[in-house]
């Protein structure tokens, strides 16, 4: 039920923000707005003003299906206008007023998602802590000479100027950007026990893979913040065979310290031998008491890789910092985090257009839908951060040039600018049906990624 009302709620917010933004642009031109309407079908709901604005007579209405909207404006093409209203229609509007109507609305998706940001800023959130878990077999960051347990304290592009992470969330957001663009990431840090700070490079610039999903951190070997290496509840399986008990802590494996909780959990993966899990000797401190206790990992499938599984969830919570910024740097965190999102949708976009992303990354209803519910649940400010995300991702899609979004009127308006006249009513007629089918294909593209996420 929370997971219904969370996506309806942030699809009827956006939407209606977004209409607003041609409704509101559209009566500072002059154009005489018919119908305000968020959702389409069968009419729940309908309204006029008391009090309308000059020469407006506009009906609001809520649809029965939230999954869209849209502003009518008096217009000749769509219907007779009296001579004496014929200044107040769309169509006889100057080019410069057509085209700033049309931006407003993905515009004002951009705006909401900068206030957003900005009110998460503001109010503080609290996040895990910049301390790295341990580097993963193999990756990028044992490479580089990771061992976990370092807190980071500035990073940023090799090259750049370095900026303070302030949580683990700044630092995941600064390698997903710097994995995807190819560049190496510097950062500065401190070990603890130890004197000094020490810096490492991370060479992300060397992946292979720009996708981002769970192999590219995999691959990049910074897979969480650093935990304890202790047992939560223990449930049926080779934990509870071995006499484990919640609270215990791990301190060795087959005579190797353990760091934390990422690496006894690798340990564990990984202690499949062609098919079959080798038993381990750990190291364990209960209380005061040390034990010397055997453990044989129950041998699973995930995907196409057998791997050991305990059951037992291991590792603690992270230690956790409330992130919160004044009122100037807030807003301006809020409008930087919109550009850097913006940016990094559009060239995500350009890569799956000449097939260097896969087309797996498109996400359709089911998946907001679920991302939503569990946003909600996980409190306001990571709902207020989900929407945000949303708001960037529509308010950007809608000014792609294809012929049925904004971009696609904005690329009229631009050949119109150009040539002096109009895109002919036979174009006009072509490019919207390409739009349509073009539209089709990526919906259904994402509606099988959704299930095959959510079910497959």
């Amino acid at each position: 039920m929370l997971t219904i009302v969370a996506f309806v709620a942030a699809l009827g917010l956006l939407i209606a923000v977004h209409e607003y933004g041609h409704y509101r642009i559209a009566i500072a031109c002059g154009v005489k707005v018919l119908r305000f309407s968020v959702g389409f079908g069968r009419v729940l709901y309908r309204w006029k003003p008391r009090r309308p604005r000059p020469g407006q007579d506009t009906e609001f209405v809520i649809g029965v299906f939230p999954v869209g909207g849209y502003v009518k404006m008096l217009d000749e093409r769509e219907g007779p206008v009296e001579p004496e209203e014929r200044d107040r229609a769309f169509n006889t509007q100057p080019l410069r007023s057509r085209a700033a109507i049309v931006a407003a609305g993905p515009l004002a998706n951009l705006l909401l998602a900068v206030l957003l940001y900005a009110t998460v800023n503001w109010y503080g959130v609290e996040e895990a802590k910049a301390v790295l878990a341990s580097p993963v077999a193999g990756s990028v960051a044992a490479a580089s000479g990771l061992r976990g347990g370092e807190t980071v304290e500035q990073a940023g592009f090799e090259g750049d100027s370095l900026h303070a992470m302030r949580s683990f969330e700044d630092l995941r957001w600064l390698l997903t950007q710097a994995a995807l663009d190819g560049h190496d990431v510097r950062m500065q840090f401190v070990r603890e026990g130890e004197r000094g700070r020490d810096e490492a490079v991370l060479p992300l610039s060397q992946l292979a893979s720009r996708e981002a999903d769970a192999q590219l951190f995999r691959s990049i070997g910074i897979l969480g913040p650093w935990t304890p290496a202790v047992l939560g509840d223990v449930m049926p399986g080779a934990a509870e065979r071995a006499g484990l008990k919640k609270g215990d802590v791990v301190t060795a494996v087959d005579g190797k310290p353990v760091v934390d909780g990422q690496q006894l959990r690798d340990v564990i993966r990984m202690s499949v031998r062609d098919g079959r899990p080798a038993s381990q000797s750990w190291r364990v401190r209960r209380g005061a008491e040390a034990l010397d206790v055997t453990v044989v990992p129950d041998a699973v499938q995930d995907g196409t890789a057998t791997i050991g599984r305990i059951g037992a969830f291991v590792g603690a919570r992270p230690e956790f910092v409330t992130v919160r910024y004044g009122p100037v740097e807030g807003l301006w965190k809020g409008a930087q985090r919109t550009w850097e999102v913006s940016v990094l949708t559009l060239r995500m976009i350009g890569r799956m257009v000449v097939g260097q992303a896969s087309l797996k990354n498109l996400s359709g209803p089911l998946t907001i839908a679920d991302y939503a519910g569990k946003s909600a649940s996980l409190g306001l400010t990571q709902y207020l951060m989900f929407l945000a995300l949303i708001s960037v991702s529509l308010g950007v899609l809608n000014l792609l040039p294809l012929p049925v979004l904004d971009g696609g009127h904005l690329m009229y308006y631009l050949w119109e600018a150009v040539t002096g006249k109009g895109v002919s009513d036979t174009w006009m007629e072509r490019l919207q049906r390409g739009g349509v089918a073009v539209l089709l294909v990526m919906m259904t593209i994402a509606l099988f990624n959704d299930v095959t996420r959510l079910f497959g």
